[in-house]
Parts: C-alpha cells; structure tokens; sequence
C-alpha cells in the first residue's frame, strides 16, 4: 500500500484532524514528519475536545501507532506533559515512538527564540516563541542535540558545553540576558531519560517495513504549504519543510513510496503570525470570519488574520505538492453571507496576475481580484451528502474545485468528527 501525505494548503489551521479522522478506520500509523510544539489542532471525539501540539493526531485512535520521525524537533517537556494529559483522560498512549535522530528542544533554544523576537521589534517574525526556529538552525549548523544523545551523558555534555559557548556570548553581550548553565541543561535532559528510552525506535526502518507489509501510513505535516521554508512566503515562514516532499526527508521513507498527496484546505482564509496576506480583512467580514469560525490558534490562542479564499494560492499548493485530492473544512463558517467573493487573481502594479508572484514584494503589494458568487442560509451542518447541500453552496465549493488544480474530495461542514460530505474515496 502506498503512503499517503496529508499537509496544509494554506498558511496553517486548515483543521487537518478533519481529513484524518476521515481515513482513521482504514490506516495503521500516522506520522508526524516536521515541525514541533509550534502549532496545534483540535481533534473533537464526541463531546470530547483535545487540543493536540507536539503529537500526532492519529495518538487518539485505538490501534493506530503514532510515530514522531527524524524531521520533529522535540520538546519533551511539552511531550512528556500532552501524554500526561491523554493518560489522564483515559487514552491509551503506550503506541506512540520516537525517532533517535530527531532533534531536541532545549531551554537555551526557547530563550533564544523569545529574546531574538523581541531585538527585532518592527521586524519581528511571528515565532510562537517555543523554541523551533533555533533548534532548527543548531540542526543545520551541525550543533544541534538528537534524541539519541540524551542516553549517553558524555556526548550530551560535550555538545550542550560547546552550543553554550557561541550562545551564551550572544545572551550576554548582545542581548543583555544572563547566561544559561550548561550543568542544569544536561541535567534536565538527563532527566527524561529512563521515561524516554522506552518510545525511542528507529522509525524510519520500522515505517519502511510497515509500508512492504502493506500498512498504510499516514504522513501529517504540521503547519502548512504557504509557511514551507523553501516554497512559503520566506523570511515570514516556519523553519522546516511543510510540503509534501518534506514527508520523504523528515521520516526517511523513499519519495516513490507516495501516491496520494491529500492537501487540506479552508472554504475562506486563514493566518497566524507576520507577513503577506492578499485576501486579509480588516472589516466586519474579518471579524464575521473569525467568530463563526472561531479562529483563534490552539497553540497561542492569539486571534488569526482572516481573508477569503485565494485560488491563485489553491493553485501554487497543488503544483508544489502534486496534490491528488482537497478537503475542504469549514464551509459551513459562510453560512449567513449574502455574497462570498473569491480571490481569483492579483492587481499587481495594475497588472493582472492569475498565479502566485515569485517576487515577494510584488506578492507584498499584490490586491485581489475578485469575482462574486451567491451565499445561502440553510444549516448545512447536518448534511453529509452533497446533493443535499443548498445549490449555492454546491456551485461555490465546484467553482473552487474548478480553479484549484485538484479534484474536491471531501468537505466539512461542522466541527464534530463526522461533519463531512464525502465524494470521492481518499484511500
């Protein structure tokens, strides 16, 4: 059985637990494959809702094997403690591995990341402030601390005593902090050992033979296309690859292993953090989005930037990732509207553009071109068939699949577990 890739079409919170609670039945491992604590989704089980950081969504189905891979930076702090809560709650996480070769999160990492966003002041990225950018950047500067480290305390010193060295340098003379001891460091990373040592594995042997014994595997990237290092809007972007091909490097599966690129995409438009946003409002609309949609981020809490649907963006995702199948979330969010116009093109210096510029100051600049089409009233949240939908809404979500570059497969209508209207099979 091939892999199949579930990444973000957007800028992040596209409600990916939505199309993975869709496959959950019929898959054996789901994967997380890049990112860390720095983004979140909500997972509603019933009457039960569970905010999710660090782990994969697939930690709450019974029988499916969660997996952590190489591409993750962790902290377990924040692992350690959304286990705990699950636990707590009676859910059963003793599946769940974790890749000796990703890279840790460390205290010195979460003060670098605060203390650097807030020197930049007006230019400041957006960072969730929990550390991932500068782990990310110890892992290419070859300094960085892997899972594996934390089991031998003579390599685990030597590297956090030779991080500390440039860093501490920096706190101090550049930044006005006081310098972290390299003592309480290893200690604390020394402490987790014992509890850790039991979930450490080599997954990418153990996903590779899963996928030769006809597992399937779900490989879910976290944040999202438009925040990929390489293909989002660079420097205002997260500090790994969010895309499909990030799926291959951060989990060590071949990328001929993958069939299925399963790209999930809101009904309007979301942000979190600094940067370009062609579709942004800053009117009631905006305001409508965000309380019918309730879009504040599950990791910060800070209210999200709300536009309408950009296809020209649609497009660029389903290039980048080779996008097989959309699921649509949350159109039942436009229900009430009059009119919902669409992003169709950019108005770049009085110039029209169909497609994402690769200039980032022309994106920057870039207005939308909108083209209009009829809302409705009804309460969609019941339906799951799509014939059912009201004909306006049908036309909207066919309009979108006709201008997005992959076939509509599949869209939520609600935020239970089961609001969603199926068309085509995604496995």
């Amino acid at each position: 059985m091939p892999a199949i890739v579930l990444i973000g079409a957007q800028w992040g919170d596209e409600g990916k637990g939505k199309a993975t609670d869709l496959l959950a039945d019929r898959i054996d491992y789901v994967v997380k494959f890049n990112g860390g604590n720095n983004a979140g989704h909500t997972v509603v089980v019933g009457n039960e809702k569970y905010a999710l950081h660090l782990l994969p969504s697939g930690i709450l189905t019974p029988g499916v094997t969660p997996i952590i891979a190489n591409g993750v930076v962790v902290d377990i702090e924040v692992l350690f403690s959304e286990l705990d809560a699950l636990s707590s709650r009676g859910i059963d996480v003793s599946r769940l591995r974790v890749s000796a070769n990703a890279h840790v999160i460390t205290q010195y990492h979460r003060t670098l990341d605060k203390v650097t966003e807030r020197f930049l002041g007006k230019r400041q990225i957006g960072t969730t402030g929990r550390g991932i950018g500068p782990a990310y950047a110890d892992k290419i500067n070859r300094v960085g601390i892997r899972i594996q480290d934390i089991f031998d305390e003579g390599i685990l010193r030597q590297k956090v005593e030779s991080a500390l060295d440039i860093k501490n340098h920096l706190l101090v003379k550049i930044y006005n902090r006081r310098g972290i001891d390299a003592d309480a460091v290893v200690e604390e990373l020394l402490s987790y050992a014992d509890r850790l040592r039991p979930m450490v594995a080599d997954t990418a042997l153990e996903l590779n033979n899963a996928l030769d014994a006809g597992k399937v595997v779900l490989f879910e990237g976290g944040q999202a296309t438009m925040l990929d290092v390489d293909h989002g809007t660079y420097p205002f972007v997260t500090s790994s690859s969010a895309t499909s091909g990030g799926a291959a490097t951060g989990s060590g599966i071949g990328p001929n292993r993958i069939e299925r690129v399963i790209a999930v995409i809101k009904a309007y438009t979301t942000r979190v953090g600094s940067g370009p946003f062609p579709t942004e409002l800053f009117d009631e609309s905006g305001e409508f989005l965000r309380a019918a949609g309730f879009e504040f981020g599950t990791t910060t809490g800070r209210p999200r930037r709300c536009g309408w649907y950009d296809a020209p963006i649609a497009r660029y995702t389903s290039r980048i990732n080779g996008v097989t199948d959309f699921v649509m979330t949350k159109l039942d969010v436009l229900t009430g509207l009059a009119e919902i116009p669409v992003c169709v093109a950019y108005d770049v210096d009085g110039v029209r553009v169909e497609e994402m510029p690769v200039s980032q100051s022309d994106f920057h600049h870039a207005k939308p071109i909108y083209e209009m089409f009829p809302g409705w009233t009804e309460d969609i949240t019941g339906v799951r068939n799509f014939a059912d939908l009201p004909a306006t809404a049908q036309s909207y979500v066919r309009a979108l699949e006709a201008m997005s570059g992959a076939r509509i497969s599949a869209i939520g209508v609600g935020p239970g577990r089961d609001a969603i209207v199926v068309l085509h099979d995604l496995v």
